[in-house]
């Protein structure tokens, strides 16, 4: 999963470096070419066009290492953790729910994908089958028990 998370990761690294390095170098010399930079829109919007993406590269990069340090190796045989498909019972929907625990990037709650870092995600870590989490979530506090885990080593690749 973290492979495929890297994957694009890299290939939208590689997208805006090009943008910064050469669509908008060709941009900004347009721009200049029109003179009076001080009234310019065009190279004013290339300069701010230029920082946005600096931005979000620096952030791209610093995601594309912090996923590097996953170790994978450290991820629990026996209870929630990263790749684990969990299903709980809410007790105030009176229902059950599967979620599967995934980077941010992977995340869409919709579909029950739910990060490890959200909310949810962080009050499911740890726990096993029978255990209940009791969340506090921006909707107000859940009470989820886990009825079923399947850890990322039980599941079929």
């Amino acid at each position: 999963m973290t492979d495929i998370v890297k994957k694009k990761l890299e290939a939208e690294i590689q997208r805006v470096e090009y943008e910064l390095h050469n669509d908008l170098p060709k941009e900004l010399k347009k721009a200049i070419a029109l003179g009076d930079l001080s009234e310019n829109a065009e190279y004013h919007s290339a300069k701010a066009r230029q920082e946005i993406l600096r931005a979000q590269l620096e952030k791209m990069k610093k995601r594309l290492s912090e996923l590097a340090m996953v170790d994978l190796s450290k991820v629990p045989h026996d209870s929630v953790g990263f790749g684990s498909t969990v299903t709980v019972y809410d007790s105030q929907k009176k229902a059950k729910i599967e979620y599967k625990l995934v980077t941010s990037e992977e995340s869409d709650s919709a579909k029950g994908l739910i990060s490890t870092t959200s909310p949810i995600g962080r009050g499911l870590m740890g726990k096993k089958e029978g255990d209940v989490a009791e969340i506090q979530t921006p909707a107000g506090r859940k009470e989820l028990e886990i009825i079923k885990l399947v850890t990322m080593y039980d599941q079929p690749i």
